[in-house]
Parts: structure tokens; sequence; C-alpha cells
């Protein structure tokens, strides 16, 4: 079962699966092999406002490839690992270099082999089409499926428990 971390303002790094929490998780490839991705833009959005408000961002995915590399730069996530078949050890590995605890960390994953790292985390969250056994161990469930806004809602709901909303804000209202 996941850490229901109830203050969520000790969260200092966002981690974030790729395939499924920031896509739909479907595959595609050109006739030459290339992988394509389609991200929503609402997900950066709130990404560039999570790290506006001063929380750190991760994508961590089993996959390879530079397609997410390509969108984490675009975003200005710093923290990119692909390949990673066993997230936990690489998670821990990930906090130990930036100087964090577990419980300053956030998880969103949305299939079995995010449980692990969802486990270790302080506070983890899926997308609502995440399985079954994710939805379960997860201390939040977005109303939004993976690649549809879930990252989103997820980071919305981590800034106003942190109170930082109100600070995205007040870029957009009138003077």
């Amino acid at each position: 079962m996941a850490t229901k971390n109830l203050n969520l303002k000790d969260i200092k790094l966002l981690v974030l699966d790729v395939d499924g929490v920031l896509t739909d998780g479907r595959l595609y490839f050109s006739a030459r092999g290339e992988e394509m991705k389609v991200f929503d833009a609402r997900d950066g959005a709130g990404i560039k406002y999570l790290l506006r408000a001063g929380v750190d961002c991760a994508f961590l995915t089993g996959r390879e490839g530079s397609v997410a590399l390509a969108r984490a730069r675009e975003l200005g996530v710093k923290h990119v690992i692909g390949g990673a078949k066993e997230k936990e050890p690489v998670l821990r590995g990930l906090l130990e270099s930036m100087k964090l605890a577990p419980a300053q960390a956030a998880f969103v994953g949305d299939d079995l082999v995010d449980l692990p790292p969802m486990r270790i985390a302080g506070w983890s969250a899926c997308p609502a089409d995440a399985a079954a056994e994710v939805r379960e161990a997860a201390a939040y469930v977005a109303s939004a499926a993976g690649g549809h806004g879930a990252v989103r809602e997820i980071i919305e709901h981590l800034l106003k428990e942190q109170g930082r909303w109100a600070e995205i804000m007040a870029r957009y209202r009138p003077q």
C-alpha cells in the first residue's frame, strides 16, 4: 500500500512515469521504426507550473528513447531516466543523488511495474485508467486518463495542498 502522506508540503520532487501517465500508453512507430508519442499540452503546462512553484520534476520510464527526453527538454525537466526496468532502485538512486528522503518525493504511475516506487514515495497518484492494483495503492486517483490531463490534475491537487496554487494563479489574474 502506498504511503498516504497527508502533509504534501514536504514534497520536493514529482516523479512521473511516461507511457500511460504522460501519454495514453499507445506506442506509435513510423515505417522507418521511429517512435512517436502524443503528449497533452495541459500536462506540459502543469509541469511548468510545478517547476515555477519550486517543486522539481523527473521522468522515470522503462522504455529507452529520445521522445521522452525531447519532451522533458522542452518543459525544463532536468531529470530523465529511461530504460528503468526496475524502478524502485532507480528512484532510490535519484533521491540519494538529489539528497532527498523518500517522504519528499511523489510518484505517479499507471501499471504494476510502478507499484514498488509508489510504495517508497511519500505520496503517490495515478491516472483514472491505471491498473486496478495501482488505483488501489495510490493516495490520489485522477479523474482524467493518462495522456489526457491526469498529470495536470495531479499537479494542481499537489500545489493546492501545498498552498502554492494561488502563486500560479496570480500571474493570470487581472491586476
